[in-house]
């Protein structure tokens, strides 16, 4: 067995165990932290693929940014797991539906590669063996999928504007800004000029 067959297998091994325990887990937190567990895993399986952009970008999004603000909410938010688990078997049928149809999907999608194998390699860019894999990704991001880069960005912007919209709540007897009134303001109405006799104060 060599090192990064080893390597693999203990990787996958403790990504298996791990997300197991993510959906077992009956504290939330403890679920969170076994998804970070996952996450770094994952970033490990990626290395081993050759695929360091996506391992990084798993370790410095997924767990420095999501599972982080996951936890910090689990934490923060005061709620009453208990009751939310007395309504579980009214959801079930419908959790079990989604859960066949993703079912159908993932197995539609491997079926496809053992029916097919040449659609896997038919869409992709010839691969430039000097240059490393993240400039390369770079280069066909930047240029032959510029205008969806920036279109995923204008959606991204466009939601977190919408939450922010959707969640804000203005309260009485709060002191606030109006930035039109402060950049609309002309000198005479910002400024008041006294002029003050020798000797004598305001």
């Amino acid at each position: 067995m060599t090192l990064p067959l080893f390597f693999f297998y203990v990787f996958s091994a403790i990504a298996i165990a791990s997300a197991v325990m993510v959906i077992s887990a009956r504290n939330p937190v403890h679920a969170v932290l076994f998804l970070i567990l996952t996450f770094f895993n994952a970033a490990g399986l990626f290395m081993l693929a050759g695929a360091e952009f996506l391992a990084l970008i798993l370790i410095v999004v997924y767990v420095g940014a999501v599972a982080v603000l996951f936890l910090f909410v689990v934490m923060m938010l005061d709620v009453d797991f208990a009751e939310m688990r007395q309504g579980f078997l009214q959801y079930a049928p419908i959790g079990v539906l989604v859960g066949a149809v993703l079912l159908l999907e993932l197995l539609l999608v491997a079926g496809s590669f053992v029916v097919s194998p040449e659609i896997a390699g038919a869409a992709a860019l010839p691969i430039d063996g000097s240059m490393d894999n993240i400039r390369a990704l770079g280069q066909v991001l930047y240029t032959r999928y510029v205008f969806l880069f920036q279109g995923a960005g204008a959606v991204l912007l466009v939601a977190m504007i919408g939450a922010i919209v959707l969640t804000l709540r203005h309260k009485p007897n709060v002191k606030r800004q109006n930035p039109l009134e402060q950049v609309g303001r002309k000198p005479s109405e910002a400024v008041k000029v006294v002029k003050v006799k020798s000797g004598q104060g305001l």
